[in-house]
């Protein structure tokens, strides 16, 4: 897939002439889709099925700038300048649907297309930890129970765990996995460690995300920016060292990885897919219906993602977790008919 910007002469092509998705008679010729390294290559599949099935069809442009970065260039307008689709790795937030509806792109087809976890891995030969939420709050929060972060080795944190340092390796903050890390892991963690956190999170919001979802800044964690290919590599080089990805990149790693057990529940399609993992989200694209028409083979290529995310599909074969039943009718539901996103269910 192309991993690039859309060429000058595409762009040139299309200043030049009306933009059909805000009205006029032309339309950018290629498929745009930016967002979320772990959406990435479930999106990639399906646009090499797409063109598979779509003889003369242009190649889809498939970028990976993280879910907050995606969501940015999504909800900057419609036309042929801005994105045809957003995978994310989180739920689009209110904040986000609002900038959209500003910028003239309201009607959005919400589509999830599975479910992963926010997997933490080591090195085959490492120390074989296991973690739960609270000790991950209390190694990685920038200001644990409202204090800087003074830990610096694992011990620091829980006396039955080994000195070594704590250094992990994980996405950043434009990441839709770092929210999941956030939102899902450390602050559980910190309502299981701060006997004052409940209350913060009722009270004030923004003082409850500083204390309990902030990461620290001091080296104990480590952006190791969209590509968690390479976080998978850092471990290998450092195998006393933790990484932070998306499951599908544990399991298509297993060779030279193992997930690390949370709240004594280890990464696995079984526990994702029941919830019992802590670390368990939906998966989601987001579509615009403005260019649905308007962008040559929009409409099937999504459509061609409805036909590939079942459980015995080539996603699940790829690390995709095929959501229940019941959520894969609704999606394809939404698709079928064009149903949009109600902005007031987001948070």
């Amino acid at each position: 897939m192309i991993r690039a910007a859309l060429p000058i002469a595409l762009i040139a092509l299309c200043s030049a002439c009306h933009d059909q998705a805000s009205g006029g008679a032309g339309a950018r010729a290629q498929i745009k889709a930016v967002g979320s390294s772990t959406v990435y290559p479930f999106t990639t599949i399906v646009a090499e099925q797409y063109l598979a099935n779509s003889p003369g069809a242009r190649p889809p442009v498939i970028e990976s700038t993280g879910t907050g970065a995606g969501m940015r260039l999504f909800c900057a307008g419609i036309g042929a300048a801005h994105p045809d689709v957003v995978n994310a790795s989180r739920r689009m937030k209110r904040s986000e649907f609002d900038a959209c509806v500003r910028n003239g792109a309201s009607e959005i087809l919400e589509v999830q297309v599975g479910i992963d976890g926010v997997a933490f891995a080591e090195a085959k030969n490492g120390p074989k930890m296991a973690l739960t939420p609270g000790e991950i709050y209390l190694a990685l929060a920038a200001a644990p129970k409202g204090k800087p972060n003074t830990a610096r080795t694992w011990r620091d944190v829980n006396a039955t765990l080994p000195p070594i340092p704590i250094q992990v390796y994980g996405p950043p903050s434009t990441s839709g996995t770092r929210d999941a890390l956030a939102e899902l892991i450390m602050a559980r963690g910190c309502i299981e460690t701060d006997p004052a956190a409940k209350t913060l999170e009722a009270d004030d919001a923004d003082a409850f995300k500083a204390r309990c979802q902030r990461v620290r800044e001091d080296g104990a964690y480590v952006d190791a920016g969209e590509n968690d290919n390479l976080i998978v590599q850092k471990l290998t080089a450092n195998p006393n060292a933790i990484g932070v990805f998306g499951y599908s990149y544990l399991e298509e790693n297993a060779g030279s990885v193992d997930g690390v057990p949370i709240a004594g529940v280890a990464p696995s399609e079984a526990s994702i897919a029941d919830g019992k993992y802590p670390g368990a989200r939906p998966l989601y694209i987001y579509v615009k219906k403005a260019h649905l028409k308007a962008v040559p083979g929009l409409s099937r290529f999504i459509l061609q993602y409805t036909k590939l995310w079942g459980a015995n599909g080539p996603l699940a074969r790829r690390g995709l977790i095929a959501a229940p039943t019941t959520i894969q009718i609704q999606a394809a539901d939404v698709v079928r008919t064009e149903k949009t996103l109600d902005g007031a269910a987001l948070k």
